[in-house]
């Protein structure tokens, strides 16, 4: 399909969505606490997103029966919204993607619920690191798997696994587009990096192995250790100098 070069209105709708993204995550934050039900927050995201005039990437994509994802302590990602209400200790991953006038913003973000351990709270805040360590090298002219070797590196000094079985990916008119983003270390270089090219980087890291199993619904990732995930994920435009990170 070949990496999909994003014009000046192309960015700017993707800048639309992805701005409609970060203010549902902002806006979620806020009932994020012991008690609520996944299934509320993504009733909440929803009713936000359409009164945007946008729609939830989500809903329906290959059959996703939500909004949103909410993946809960040991899930990974693509949890599925349901009834089961959050606990203090708990922490909460939320993705969420938005389509506005056919163009896509995706951003993740990991939330204490309640009151978390020192240690929870560490895999949190290096995963989210990990994230703004890969994007130093988010620049026109390097290579797309440096992102890639320091978001593992930034991981894995804390002690921390990174997940191998999914990945980042080149966004824009699709959720998914071309190049697939590792957020481990590589062989290779990659593709190039040049102004126009938009990322959802997304590293998702684990307290213990890497490894992985999923649920019966086909949906939910969990690690097979039982051990706590944390996810963390922007949109980003490749520019000639910083790269301008659309969800925040």
């Amino acid at each position: 399909m070949g990496i999909f070069i994003k014009n000046d209105s192309q960015v700017a709708l993707m800048r639309t969505s992805s701005q409609i993204c970060a203010r549902t995550h902002e806006l979620l934050a806020t009932y994020i606490k012991p008690g609520v039900a996944t299934l509320e927050l993504s009733k909440i995201a929803e009713e936000y997103i359409r009164g945007q005039g946008a729609t939830p990437t989500f809903l329906g994509y290959r059959g996703f029966p939500a909004a949103i994802c909410t993946s809960v302590n040991e899930q990974v990602i693509h949890g599925i919204p349901g009834l089961t209400r959050l606990k203090s200790g708990d922490i909460v991953s939320i993705d969420i993607g938005v389509c506005y006038k056919r163009f896509h913003g995706d951003a993740a973000r990991t939330h204490a619920v309640g009151t978390i351990s020192t240690e929870h709270k560490r895999l949190i805040a290096v995963t989210r690191d990990s994230f703004f360590e890969g994007i130093r090298y988010a620049r026109q002219g390097h290579h797309l798997h440096e992102i890639s070797a320091a978001i593992d590196d930034y991981a894995t000094c804390h002690g921390f696994s990174v997940v191998r079985e999914w990945c980042g990916h080149g966004i824009g008119r699709q959720l998914h587009e071309d190049p697939q983003i590792p957020h481990y270390r590589q062989e290779n270089r990659g593709p190039r990096l040049s102004r126009g090219m938009t990322l959802a980087i997304e590293p998702m890291v684990n307290m213990g192995s890497h490894e992985l199993s999923m649920l019966n619904d086909t949906w939910t990732v969990i690690t097979q250790d039982g051990k706590y995930s944390a996810h963390y994920e922007n949109t980003i435009l490749i520019t000639t100098g910083e790269p301008d990170i659309l969800t925040l």
